[in-house]
């Protein structure tokens, strides 16, 4: 009887250590983005730090879009959320300024256009981990690519979440800034997930709007408050994210009745965070050719396709990760 009681005291102590195991367990991310472009990729790098109890950031990489300047205004934008989120220790990393067309046939050089990034996405691929690296893609896909391309066992190791493209309609920001990179990626065989924009329609990260009265009256003075100012990118003085971000839509153009702006990226973040936020389906992976999404049925290589979003379910846990600080 004695030695069924020990038996059964160990497996409990077995149990209680493996859920202390789970509980503790991260998702490591790199977070690759432009963030200068509009003001969703400022939300969704504040939203990924105020997460930290879910997610290891283990960098942030830039690149340079047709939006926001070129690599310096994107990586100093950057640099502004962090401070503003008091999370100005995370590193951040200059990427592509151009196009993984124009960079791709120059990797044997040391200096090459984002090398910087690419090598730090290629060393974290490489870490020793339970779970592959998920690369959070919310601009285009040069970075990856081109870390892919230099040393291709990395996609073994890779996770990669994109936010971009209407698919199956074409038109899209983050897709057309690269669409080279991305028809590398989509013939590579890396775990490859595409969290759907498709502008203006309710099955796409389009969906994620904050109003502008829920701007005004939720966002001033959220998030933790810092000693010295930063100011923003249209000027002024911040000491906080949440007023920042009362500065940024200040700047934007709002759309619909009542007037809102989609925060697409920060939706791509939420369903890393949460899967049960969006549906996501399997299909063959298309390419995209001549401005026209073409199937492939018969392609063994697949990928996840994600869309309807919990618009209300984001929105109510970003501004929740953003009180609790």
């Amino acid at each position: 009887m004695k030695l069924q009681l020990l038996i059964l005291v160990a497996l409990l102590m077995v149990g209680c250590t493996s859920s202390k195991k789970e509980a503790l367990k991260k998702i490591r991310v790199v977070f690759d983005t432009d963030t200068n472009n509009e003001l969703d990729d400022q939300h969704a790098l504040a939203y990924l730090v105020f997460n930290q109890d879910v997610f290891t950031i283990e960098a942030i990489t830039i690149n340079t879009t047709s939006s926001g300047g070129n690599i310096e205004m994107q990586y100093a934008e950057a640099v502004r959320v962090l401070q503003l989120c008091d999370a100005d220790t995370l590193p951040v990393v200059k990427g592509a300024d151009q196009s993984f067309q124009q960079i791709v046939t120059s990797l044997d050089s040391a200096t090459y256009d984002g090398h910087a990034a690419v090598e730090r996405i290629i060393q974290e691929a490489h870490e020793p981990a339970t779970d592959k690296l998920v690369v959070l893609a919310v601009g285009k896909l040069t970075n990856v690519a081109l870390a892919v391309a230099k040393d291709s066992t990395i996609a073994n190791h890779i996770r990669l979440v994109w936010l971009g493209s209407n698919y199956p309609e074409p038109g899209e920001h983050n897709q057309n800034n690269d669409t080279v990179a991305m028809n590398y990626l989509l013939n590579k065989n890396i775990d490859f997930e595409m969290v759907t924009v498709r502008y203006g329609k309710s099955s796409g990260t389009s969906v994620v709007t904050i109003t502008r009265q829920e701007v005004g009256t939720v966002m001033p003075g959220l998030g933790p408050r810092i000693q010295k100012p930063v100011t923003g990118r249209h000027g002024g003085e911040f000491y906080c994210f949440g007023d920042y971000s009362v500065n940024l839509f200040e700047h934007i153009e709002y759309h619909g009745d009542p007037p809102a702006r989609s925060l697409f990226d920060m939706a791509a973040v939420a369903i890393v965070k949460d899967p049960d936020w969006a549906q996501v389906h399997i299909r063959a992976a298309p390419l995209f050719v001549n401005g026209t999404w073409v199937e492939r049925p018969h392609n063994p290589r697949q990928i996840k396709i994600w869309q309807n979003f919990n618009r209300d379910a984001i929105v109510q846990d970003f501004i929740a990760s953003l009180k609790r600080q």
